[in-house]
């Protein structure tokens, strides 16, 4: 039975009752000797029957003769107002771009797919969200309709109801007709068939682009994509897994060239810098075009004090308390881009719901955990042994990563390390947002991680190739938990230990820049939150004040190392082994300073302390005992130097030809024998130092560089004049290269060298 035909006056179009059971706002029947109860919601009827029924109801919503009645654009009525599509043929974009920037080669390859005779492609342009994959689509969409002579067909396919209703509205672009339309909505005819029948028999070529397919099974499910000799189908995704595009071509879309990045800045804002200051903006933005054109748009719609792209830049960093990602996303209100997919504060929930609902929760787990270090590349080995309980078990890492990586949230890094990197605006982003229940445990992990991944700080110098890697992601922890005023102590702990190993694998690599810089800040941590007196914050100190010593700041190396000296030898006593260790580091600065005297009289307290306390043949007394062949000059050395002898004979014992305290007690007997008046037995002592150190550390280590540096003056002194300038020429050029031209051990090389030269 047919329960009343549309156009009827029982239709449901009509609003008006009918003899089975209600008008089209709510209707209820009484039913029949079971009292069945049913309602009718909007256009919905209720039926009353008794026996075996069957009803077909075809349902056509929205006013006679627009855009529902006829089916074409597969919409609905709400409250009387149309509320489908209104065009498949113009693409919905909330901002088009006014230049494409970039992406020559790219729109070079996909011109080709919309030539004369082009067909039976599909390109899948995939990538970050907000790396401008619809930008690209739109600008082929306009050279294909205005250009290439193709019908263009724009489907946005995020979901399986906006997919369902925008390729039926293709259909129905392509001839289908309503009777057509209408099985298909109801169920009688296969959608996604009728579609592509139409397509096919389309009497132009096309281009049909499928916009924010983020979720591939929404495609996939309903046999939505397909081929034909007629057309060429653009898919945009984040989702880049091969196994979801049979058969179709693979596009990846990264950020933008620096120098298109500023440009993009200086399109939407010309008058706020030059291209210069925009590059800056750009950098700090990671040249992703969802941020560039936001802050564009801010910058180019200010009216009372507007900014300049530096201001811009400096506020973006927290200046006038700003949050960057709020600044970010204030340029969609000036530019009426408000929706989620505009805004850098929410458009990744997107591919984050989809990790969700393909039952990978734990994958936003372990983006949270990347989001507390930086955007910059990240050794894999980081993420090895990572449990954080039931958020993320060990085995769920791997499966965690891959859902990262084929949602282009991730992405692997070719090189000698093998890395992952994410975007830097994606991290502030999540980690804006994460719970803050979560941020304690989340921290703690991944300083612990970072901790894990570092050399043994009790094992021999070794320069791993990962320690330089970890120093952007120490800091991007280090900031941010700057100013908080509510951490856990085990969390400040773990932060600050992590750091100190850090700064440690960085001092013995000689990065001393990067180890300043997280060592500063791992201070400012250690104090807010453990406290000045703190064991942690005072190794810490020591280790500023090592580093500051190391790149020639000499007093304000002595001024920290005194502080720390006098505080421990108040707190733990004037014999305890950390009191004895910052009477060694407090020498170091005192020799450039020419206070010898004092440093003598902390080198035979320490010896002295060392000694007493764990036997002559300590590792940390045989430490402390280079210091007499290395500081001492004129009778004290004369004194000590037949000391050197057993010194070695101690080490080569106790610790091997290879380590590092063996090593240094080469090159300090050999400095001891020069400074003591015997060249002739110092040449062979600096020749055998020289390729010990430089076997164990390198050819730029500074022990290597002091090594060659002695045999350079023992050559001299030994009238082997050409020896010797070549030899402290090699020493200049490293220290220069290492250093810098105005360090004072490079000076020191260069008027070395040039006293040589003038007297040969």
């Amino acid at each position: 039975m047919n329960g009343g035909d549309p156009g009827t006056g029982g239709g449901p179009g009509t609003g008006s009752g009918t003899g089975a059971g209600g008008g089209p706002g709510a209707g209820r029947a009484p039913g029949t000797g079971g009292g069945n109860d049913a309602r009718a919601l909007g256009h919905g009827r209720v039926y009353q029957a008794s026996g075996d029924q069957h009803i077909i109801e075809h349902h056509h919503h929205g006013p006679e003769g627009g855009p529902g009645s006829g089916g074409g654009a597969g919409g609905r009525a709400v409250d009387g107002a149309w509320s489908g599509l209104d065009s498949v043929r113009w693409p919905s974009v909330g901002r088009a771009p006014a230049v494409l920037r970039d992406r020559t080669d790219l729109m070079d390859r996909l011109r080709t797919g919309v030539a004369p005779g082009a067909g039976g492609q599909v390109y899948v342009l995939h990538g970050l969200g907000g790396c401008g994959k619809t930008a690209v689509a739109y600008t082929l969409f306009q050279h294909a309709t205005s250009q290439a002579g193709r019908v263009g067909l724009w489907v946005n396919a995020s979901d399986t109801a906006s997919l369902r209703t925008g390729m039926l509205a293709v259909a129905a672009d392509r001839g289908a007709g309503d009777g057509e339309l209408t099985a298909a909505r109801s169920g009688l005819r296969a959608a996604a068939d009728l579609v592509w029948d139409h397509l096919d028999r389309s009497d132009r070529p096309w281009l049909l682009v499928l916009d924010n397919a983020d979720d591939p099974a929404v495609l996939r499910d309903g046999g939505w994509l397909r081929t034909s000799l007629r057309g060429t189908v653009l898919v945009t995704t984040r989702q880049a897994a091969r196994h979801w595009w049979p058969g179709a071509e693979l596009l990846q879309l990264g950020v933008l060239p620096k120098a298109d990045a500023a440009q993009v800045l200086c399109d939407l804002a010309p008058e706020a810098g030059t291209l210069e200051e925009a590059e800056a903006v750009a950098e700090r933005l990671g040249r992703l075009p969802l941020a560039l054109t936001l802050a564009g748009g801010f910058l180019a719609h200010q009216v009372i004090d507007p900014w300049t792209m530096t201001q811009y830049g400096a506020n973006l960093e927290g200046g006038e308390g700003l949050d960057p990602i709020e600044l970010l996303d204030q340029g969609a209100e000036a530019t009426g881009g408000g929706d989620s997919r505009h805004l850098v504060s929410s458009t990744w929930q997107f591919s984050l719901n989809a990790l969700t609902s393909q039952g990978l929760p734990e994958s936003v787990t372990l983006l949270r955990l990347l989001s507390c270090w930086s955007g910059d590349p990240l050794p894999l080995s980081v993420l090895s042994g990572l449990d954080i309980g039931e958020a993320l078990p060990p085995r769920r890492v791997e499966t965690a990563l891959r859902g990262l990586l084929d949602q282009s949230m991730a992405e692997l890094v070719p090189g000698g390390v093998r890395c992952l990197r994410s975007h830097g605006i994606l991290l502030d982003s999540v980690f804006r947002g994460t719970p803050s229940e979560q941020h304690e445990v989340l921290v703690t992990t991944a300083a612990r991680q970072l901790a894990a991944a570092l050399p043994d700080v009790a094992e021999p110098r070794r320069n791993d190739p990962r320690t330089p890697l970890l120093v952007p992601h120490m800091v991007a922890l280090l900031n941010r938990l700057a100013g908080r005023a509510n951490l856990e102590q085990r969390t400040a702990v773990a932060v600050a230990e992590a750091a100190l190993r850090l700064v440690v694998a960085l001092h013995r690599d000689s990065d001393y820049a990067p180890a300043l810089t997280v060592v500063q800040q791992a201070m400012d941590l250690g104090e807010l939150h453990l406290g000045a007196d703190h064991s942690l914050v005072l190794s810490l100190r020591e280790r500023l004040g090592r580093v500051l010593f190391r790149l020639g700041r000499y007093d304000e190396s002595e001024a920290l190392h005194s502080r720390v000296l006098a505080h421990r030898e108040r707190v733990l006593g004037h014999d305890a082994p950390d009191t004895l260790t910052s009477c060694l580091a407090l020498v170091y600065p005192l020799q450039p300073l020419d206070r010898l005297p004092e440093a003598m009289t902390l080198i035979r307290r320490a010896v002295t302390g060392r000694t007493a306390a764990l036997g002559p043949a300590h590792p940390l007394t045989l430490q402390a005992r280079t210091f007499l062949l290395d500081v001492p000059t004129g009778a004290e050395l004369e004194a000590e130097v037949d000391g050197g002898a057993s010194l070695l004979e101690d080490c080569h014992r106790e610790l091997g030809p290879d380590h590092v305290i063996t090593v240094i007690s080469q090159v300090v007997y050999a400095r001891a024998l020069f400074f003591a008046g015997r060249p002739e037995a110092a040449l062979s002592a600096a020749r055998e130092a020289v390729a010990s150190s430089e076997r164990l550390n390198g050819p730029d280590y500074p022990l290597s560089l002091n090594s060659r540096s002695l045999l350079s003056s023992v050559l001299h002194a030994l009238g082997e004049s050409a020896e010797a300038i070549e030899q402290g020429a090699t020493v200049l050029e490293a220290r220069t290269r290492t250093l810098g031209s105005a360090h004072p051990w490079t000076l020191h090389a260069e008027e070395l060298l040039a006293e040589f030269r003038a007297e040969a």
